[in-house]
Protein backbone atom coordinates (compact mmCIF):
# COMPACT_ATOMS: atom_id res chain seq x y z
CA UNK A 1 0.00 0.00 0.00
CA UNK A 2 1.54 3.33 -0.97
CA UNK A 3 1.28 6.33 1.98
CA UNK A 4 0.49 8.26 -0.91
CA UNK A 5 -3.39 9.21 -2.19
CA UNK A 6 -4.09 8.02 -5.63
CA UNK A 7 -5.52 10.24 -8.09
CA UNK A 8 -9.50 10.10 -6.69
CA UNK A 9 -8.97 9.02 -3.39
CA UNK A 10 -9.08 11.50 -0.65
CA UNK A 11 -7.67 9.52 2.14
CA UNK A 12 -7.51 12.08 4.62
CA UNK A 13 -11.19 13.50 3.65
CA UNK A 14 -12.33 9.69 3.56
CA UNK A 15 -10.94 8.85 7.02
CA UNK A 16 -13.02 12.14 8.15
CA UNK A 17 -15.57 10.99 7.06
CA UNK A 18 -15.23 7.17 7.93
CA UNK A 19 -14.42 8.53 11.95
CA UNK A 20 -17.74 10.72 11.54
CA UNK A 21 -20.15 8.04 10.57
CA UNK A 22 -18.52 4.63 11.52
CA UNK A 23 -16.50 5.97 14.71
CA UNK A 24 -14.02 3.60 15.75
CA UNK A 25 -14.34 1.64 12.47
CA UNK A 26 -10.50 2.75 11.07
CA UNK A 27 -7.83 2.36 13.62
CA UNK A 28 -4.88 4.11 11.91
CA UNK A 29 -4.37 5.86 9.02
CA UNK A 30 -5.19 5.30 5.75
CA UNK A 31 -3.31 4.04 2.55
CA UNK A 32 -4.80 2.83 -0.58
CA UNK A 33 -3.82 1.99 -3.99
CA UNK A 34 -5.97 1.35 -7.24
CA UNK A 35 -7.04 -2.37 -7.99
CA UNK A 36 -6.65 -2.78 -11.72
CA UNK A 37 -8.89 -4.33 -13.93
CA UNK A 38 -11.99 -2.37 -13.61
CA UNK A 39 -13.39 -1.52 -16.48
CA UNK A 40 -15.21 1.68 -15.68
CA UNK A 41 -15.53 2.80 -12.04
CA UNK A 42 -12.36 2.95 -10.55
CA UNK A 43 -11.77 0.42 -7.48
CA UNK A 44 -9.26 1.43 -4.42
CA UNK A 45 -8.20 -1.05 -1.87
CA UNK A 46 -7.61 1.12 1.34
CA UNK A 47 -5.99 -0.08 4.86
CA UNK A 48 -5.63 1.40 7.74
CA UNK A 49 -2.79 -1.19 8.27
CA UNK A 50 -5.14 -3.82 10.05
CA UNK A 51 -8.42 -3.47 8.51
CA UNK A 52 -9.16 -3.30 4.61
CA UNK A 53 -11.97 -2.08 2.55
CA UNK A 54 -12.66 -1.35 -0.88
CA UNK A 55 -13.85 1.89 -2.44
CA UNK A 56 -15.58 2.18 -5.53
CA UNK A 57 -16.54 5.74 -7.40
CA UNK A 58 -16.68 6.94 -10.67
CA UNK A 59 -13.85 7.21 -12.97
CA UNK A 60 -12.30 10.56 -12.95
CA UNK A 61 -13.82 13.31 -15.37
CA UNK A 62 -16.83 11.24 -15.86
CA UNK A 63 -20.67 13.50 -17.16
CA UNK A 64 -22.80 10.54 -17.37
CA UNK A 65 -23.28 10.46 -14.01
CA UNK A 66 -26.42 7.29 -14.71
CA UNK A 67 -23.60 5.12 -16.17
CA UNK A 68 -21.80 5.16 -12.99
CA UNK A 69 -24.80 4.96 -10.65
CA UNK A 70 -22.88 4.84 -7.13
CA UNK A 71 -25.86 4.78 -5.52
CA UNK A 72 -27.89 2.25 -7.42
CA UNK A 73 -24.02 -0.14 -7.04
CA UNK A 74 -24.66 0.13 -3.24
CA UNK A 75 -28.01 -0.23 -3.18
CA UNK A 76 -28.12 -3.85 -4.73
CA UNK A 77 -25.26 -5.47 -2.44
CA UNK A 78 -26.73 -4.21 0.42
CA UNK A 79 -30.06 -5.81 -0.57
CA UNK A 80 -28.48 -9.10 -1.57
CA UNK A 81 -26.22 -9.08 0.93
CA UNK A 82 -28.49 -10.95 3.99
CA UNK A 83 -29.54 -13.64 1.32
CA UNK A 84 -27.22 -16.44 -0.12
CA UNK A 85 -25.80 -14.47 -2.69
CA UNK A 86 -21.78 -13.75 -2.21
CA UNK A 87 -21.58 -10.15 -2.32
CA UNK A 88 -19.19 -7.79 0.09
CA UNK A 89 -20.76 -6.44 3.52
CA UNK A 90 -21.53 -2.33 2.59
CA UNK A 91 -19.81 -0.56 4.90
CA UNK A 92 -21.15 3.21 3.75
CA UNK A 93 -22.70 5.27 0.92
CA UNK A 94 -21.31 8.86 0.93
CA UNK A 95 -22.97 11.04 -2.46
CA UNK A 96 -21.18 14.75 -1.13
CA UNK A 97 -18.79 15.58 -4.00
CA UNK A 98 -16.75 17.34 -1.68
CA UNK A 99 -15.08 14.16 0.03
CA UNK A 100 -13.79 12.82 -3.22
CA UNK A 101 -15.36 14.92 -6.08
CA UNK A 102 -17.96 12.19 -6.71
CA UNK A 103 -20.43 9.95 -5.23
CA UNK A 104 -18.36 6.49 -3.75
CA UNK A 105 -19.43 3.96 -1.68
CA UNK A 106 -16.87 1.32 0.75
CA UNK A 107 -17.68 -2.06 1.50
CA UNK A 108 -15.24 -4.53 2.85
CA UNK A 109 -12.24 -6.33 1.30
CA UNK A 110 -12.85 -9.97 0.15
CA UNK A 111 -9.95 -12.20 -0.72
CA UNK A 112 -10.15 -14.02 -3.67
CA UNK A 113 -8.61 -13.92 -7.13
CA UNK A 114 -10.50 -13.15 -10.44
CA UNK A 115 -9.44 -15.78 -13.25
CA UNK A 116 -9.50 -13.87 -16.23
CA UNK A 117 -7.92 -15.94 -18.67
CA UNK A 118 -7.54 -19.35 -19.53
CA UNK A 119 -3.41 -18.98 -18.75
CA UNK A 120 -4.30 -17.93 -15.44
CA UNK A 121 -6.95 -21.01 -14.54
CA UNK A 122 -4.52 -23.66 -15.46
CA UNK A 123 -2.46 -24.05 -12.06
CA UNK A 124 -5.58 -24.93 -10.80
CA UNK A 125 -6.09 -28.19 -13.14
CA UNK A 126 -8.92 -29.49 -14.93
CA UNK A 127 -10.87 -30.50 -11.46
CA UNK A 128 -10.85 -27.56 -9.80
CA UNK A 129 -11.17 -25.29 -13.20
CA UNK A 130 -14.04 -27.32 -13.73
CA UNK A 131 -15.86 -26.92 -10.09
CA UNK A 132 -14.90 -23.54 -10.37
CA UNK A 133 -16.82 -22.89 -13.82
CA UNK A 134 -19.61 -25.04 -11.96
CA UNK A 135 -20.25 -23.19 -8.98
CA UNK A 136 -20.23 -19.94 -11.16
CA UNK A 137 -23.80 -21.14 -12.77
CA UNK A 138 -25.40 -22.57 -9.45
CA UNK A 139 -24.26 -19.19 -8.03
CA UNK A 140 -26.07 -17.06 -11.10
CA UNK A 141 -29.39 -19.89 -10.43
CA UNK A 142 -29.14 -18.39 -6.87
CA UNK A 143 -29.13 -14.92 -7.89
CA UNK A 144 -32.02 -15.07 -9.79
CA UNK A 145 -33.70 -17.11 -7.67
CA UNK A 146 -33.92 -14.34 -5.12
CA UNK A 147 -37.23 -12.66 -4.37
CA UNK A 148 -36.58 -8.80 -5.72
CA UNK A 149 -39.63 -7.55 -4.00
CA UNK A 150 -38.82 -9.60 -0.71
CA UNK A 151 -35.23 -7.66 -0.44
CA UNK A 152 -36.39 -4.09 -1.64
CA UNK A 153 -35.93 -4.17 -4.99
CA UNK A 154 -39.39 -3.87 -7.07
CA UNK A 155 -38.45 -0.97 -8.13
CA UNK A 156 -34.92 -2.12 -9.30
CA UNK A 157 -35.52 -1.49 -13.15
CA UNK A 158 -38.47 -2.02 -15.91
CA UNK A 159 -38.79 -5.26 -17.03
CA UNK A 160 -41.48 -4.51 -19.55
CA UNK A 161 -40.07 -4.54 -22.76
CA UNK A 162 -36.40 -4.94 -21.40
CA UNK A 163 -35.28 -7.07 -24.56
CA UNK A 164 -36.67 -4.35 -27.08
CA UNK A 165 -34.88 -1.94 -25.27
CA UNK A 166 -31.44 -3.30 -24.50
CA UNK A 167 -31.28 -4.15 -28.59
CA UNK A 168 -32.35 -0.50 -29.36
CA UNK A 169 -29.41 0.65 -26.81
CA UNK A 170 -26.83 -1.31 -28.33
CA UNK A 171 -27.60 -0.52 -31.73
CA UNK A 172 -27.86 3.57 -30.92
CA UNK A 173 -24.39 2.51 -28.95
CA UNK A 174 -22.87 1.41 -32.32
CA UNK A 175 -24.42 4.20 -34.52
CA UNK A 176 -22.48 6.69 -32.30
CA UNK A 177 -19.35 4.91 -32.90
CA UNK A 178 -20.13 3.71 -36.79
CA UNK A 179 -17.26 4.96 -39.19
CA UNK A 180 -16.48 1.47 -41.29
CA UNK A 181 -17.95 -1.12 -43.04
CA UNK A 182 -18.86 -3.81 -40.90
CA UNK A 183 -20.08 -6.76 -42.37
CA UNK A 184 -23.34 -8.54 -41.26
CA UNK A 185 -23.30 -6.31 -38.11
CA UNK A 186 -26.92 -4.89 -39.74
CA UNK A 187 -27.98 -8.58 -40.26
CA UNK A 188 -27.26 -9.37 -37.20
CA UNK A 189 -29.27 -6.58 -35.10
CA UNK A 190 -32.14 -7.64 -37.60
CA UNK A 191 -32.33 -10.97 -36.90
CA UNK A 192 -32.50 -10.45 -33.03
CA UNK A 193 -35.07 -7.97 -33.79
CA UNK A 194 -37.47 -9.98 -35.67
CA UNK A 195 -36.83 -12.93 -33.71
CA UNK A 196 -37.33 -11.73 -30.57
CA UNK A 197 -38.24 -14.22 -27.44
CA UNK A 198 -40.67 -14.04 -24.75
CA UNK A 199 -38.85 -13.04 -21.78
CA UNK A 200 -39.35 -15.49 -18.03
CA UNK A 201 -40.17 -13.43 -15.22
CA UNK A 202 -38.15 -10.80 -14.23
CA UNK A 203 -35.14 -11.52 -11.82
CA UNK A 204 -32.32 -9.42 -10.43
CA UNK A 205 -29.98 -8.99 -13.42
CA UNK A 206 -26.49 -8.76 -13.13
CA UNK A 207 -25.87 -7.62 -16.33
CA UNK A 208 -22.02 -8.69 -16.72
CA UNK A 209 -21.51 -11.84 -15.26
CA UNK A 210 -18.66 -13.99 -15.65
CA UNK A 211 -15.70 -15.57 -13.89
CA UNK A 212 -13.30 -12.27 -13.85
CA UNK A 213 -16.37 -10.16 -12.19
CA UNK A 214 -16.36 -13.15 -9.18
CA UNK A 215 -13.53 -13.77 -6.26
CA UNK A 216 -12.97 -17.45 -6.22
CA UNK A 217 -10.93 -18.61 -2.68
CA UNK A 218 -10.53 -20.93 -0.08
CA UNK A 219 -9.99 -24.89 0.55
CA UNK A 220 -12.76 -25.66 -1.77
CA UNK A 221 -12.38 -22.95 -4.53
CA UNK A 222 -15.94 -21.10 -3.50
CA UNK A 223 -17.11 -18.19 -4.92
CA UNK A 224 -16.19 -15.36 -1.88
CA UNK A 225 -18.09 -12.21 -3.93
CA UNK A 226 -19.70 -11.39 -7.27
CA UNK A 227 -18.50 -7.67 -7.89
CA UNK A 228 -19.60 -4.97 -10.27
CA UNK A 229 -22.92 -4.62 -9.99
CA UNK A 230 -22.81 -1.34 -12.00
CA UNK A 231 -24.87 -2.89 -14.72
CA UNK A 232 -27.79 -4.41 -12.53
CA UNK A 233 -31.24 -4.22 -12.82
CA UNK A 234 -34.66 -6.32 -13.39
CA UNK A 235 -34.51 -7.75 -16.44
CA UNK A 236 -34.71 -11.09 -18.33
CA UNK A 237 -32.48 -13.46 -16.48
CA UNK A 238 -31.55 -15.29 -19.83
CA UNK A 239 -29.19 -12.74 -20.61
CA UNK A 240 -26.98 -13.40 -17.77
CA UNK A 241 -26.97 -16.67 -19.26
CA UNK A 242 -25.90 -15.89 -22.79
CA UNK A 243 -23.22 -13.89 -21.88
CA UNK A 244 -22.13 -16.57 -19.32
CA UNK A 245 -21.82 -19.18 -22.47
CA UNK A 246 -20.12 -16.56 -24.93
CA UNK A 247 -17.50 -15.91 -22.14
CA UNK A 248 -17.41 -19.90 -22.50
CA UNK A 249 -16.69 -20.02 -26.33
CA UNK A 250 -13.24 -20.28 -27.96
CA UNK A 251 -12.72 -17.27 -29.42
CA UNK A 252 -10.63 -18.99 -32.03
CA UNK A 253 -8.37 -16.51 -32.02
CA UNK A 254 -4.61 -17.11 -31.05
CA UNK A 255 -3.55 -13.98 -28.49
CA UNK A 256 -6.65 -12.09 -28.50
CA UNK A 257 -6.80 -9.43 -26.66
CA UNK A 258 -9.66 -10.29 -25.28
CA UNK A 259 -9.95 -13.60 -24.43
CA UNK A 260 -12.32 -15.98 -22.79
CA UNK A 261 -11.27 -19.14 -20.51
CA UNK A 262 -12.50 -21.71 -22.48
CA UNK A 263 -9.94 -23.08 -23.39
CA UNK A 264 -8.25 -23.86 -19.67
CA UNK A 265 -8.35 -27.38 -19.29
CA UNK A 266 -11.18 -29.01 -17.26
CA UNK A 267 -13.31 -25.57 -18.18
CA UNK A 268 -17.04 -27.03 -18.72
CA UNK A 269 -18.44 -26.92 -22.38
CA UNK A 270 -21.21 -23.69 -23.08
CA UNK A 271 -23.27 -26.39 -23.47
CA UNK A 272 -22.75 -28.02 -20.31
CA UNK A 273 -23.37 -24.68 -18.88
CA UNK A 274 -26.66 -24.46 -20.14
CA UNK A 275 -27.58 -27.51 -19.05
CA UNK A 276 -26.78 -26.94 -15.39
CA UNK A 277 -28.71 -23.70 -15.31
CA UNK A 278 -31.29 -25.00 -16.62
CA UNK A 279 -31.73 -28.51 -14.31
CA UNK A 280 -31.50 -26.23 -10.90
CA UNK A 281 -33.11 -22.87 -12.00
CA UNK A 282 -35.59 -24.68 -13.23
CA UNK A 283 -36.52 -22.35 -16.25
CA UNK A 284 -36.91 -22.91 -20.22
CA UNK A 285 -33.70 -22.46 -21.41
CA UNK A 286 -34.70 -23.37 -25.37
CA UNK A 287 -34.46 -19.54 -26.70
CA UNK A 288 -30.79 -19.17 -25.14
CA UNK A 289 -29.13 -19.38 -28.56
CA UNK A 290 -30.79 -16.07 -29.23
CA UNK A 291 -29.38 -14.50 -25.57
CA UNK A 292 -26.09 -15.90 -26.38
CA UNK A 293 -25.83 -14.09 -30.11
CA UNK A 294 -27.49 -11.19 -28.32
CA UNK A 295 -24.29 -11.13 -26.46
CA UNK A 296 -22.00 -11.49 -29.30
CA UNK A 297 -23.32 -8.53 -30.76
CA UNK A 298 -23.05 -6.47 -27.39
CA UNK A 299 -19.64 -7.06 -27.07
CA UNK A 300 -19.52 -6.36 -30.66
CA UNK A 301 -20.75 -2.63 -30.19
CA UNK A 302 -18.35 -2.31 -27.15
CA UNK A 303 -15.03 -3.41 -28.69
CA UNK A 304 -16.11 -1.32 -32.45
CA UNK A 305 -16.42 1.75 -29.61
CA UNK A 306 -12.86 1.05 -27.93
CA UNK A 307 -11.69 0.78 -31.61
CA UNK A 308 -13.43 4.01 -32.53
CA UNK A 309 -11.35 6.05 -29.61
CA UNK A 310 -8.43 4.55 -30.78
CA UNK A 311 -8.53 5.46 -33.89
CA UNK A 312 -9.26 9.47 -32.46
CA UNK A 313 -6.33 9.09 -30.52
CA UNK A 314 -8.38 8.82 -27.53
CA UNK A 315 -7.44 5.54 -25.81
CA UNK A 316 -3.70 4.33 -24.61
CA UNK A 317 -1.98 1.19 -23.63
CA UNK A 318 -1.52 -2.09 -25.26
CA UNK A 319 -3.74 -4.40 -27.50
CA UNK A 320 -6.46 -1.38 -28.28
CA UNK A 321 -4.84 -1.47 -31.82
CA UNK A 322 -5.95 -4.89 -32.34
CA UNK A 323 -9.44 -4.60 -30.86
CA UNK A 324 -11.01 -3.61 -34.58
CA UNK A 325 -10.07 -6.64 -35.83
CA UNK A 326 -11.93 -8.60 -33.13
CA UNK A 327 -15.22 -7.19 -34.07
CA UNK A 328 -15.84 -9.27 -37.47
CA UNK A 329 -15.52 -11.88 -35.37
CA UNK A 330 -17.76 -11.47 -32.66
CA UNK A 331 -20.22 -10.62 -35.30
CA UNK A 332 -20.05 -13.84 -37.59
CA UNK A 333 -19.95 -15.55 -34.04
CA UNK A 334 -23.53 -14.03 -33.11
CA UNK A 335 -24.96 -14.56 -36.98
CA UNK A 336 -23.45 -18.21 -36.69
CA UNK A 337 -25.27 -18.86 -33.26
CA UNK A 338 -28.78 -17.61 -34.12
CA UNK A 339 -28.67 -20.19 -37.24
CA UNK A 340 -27.17 -22.70 -35.73
CA UNK A 341 -29.99 -22.22 -33.21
Amino acid sequence: MSPDHPPGLDLDRLRALLDRERPGLVAGPLSGRLIEGGRSNLTYAVSDGTARWVVRRPPLGHVLATAHDMRREHRVISALHPTDVPVPRPVLLCEDKEVLGAPFYVMEFVEGTPYRTAEQLAPLGPGRTRAAVLNLVDTLVGLHAVDPAEVGLADFGRPEGFLDRQLRRWAKQLDASRDRDLAGIDELHATLGRKLPRSPAPTVVHGDYRLDNVLIGGEDDEIRAVLDWEMSTLGDPLTDLGLLVMYSSPLGMPDSPVSTTAQAPGHPAPDELVERYAARSGRDVSTVAWYTAFAWFKLAVILEGIHYRYTLGQTVGRGFDRIGDLVPVFIEHGLTTLQEG
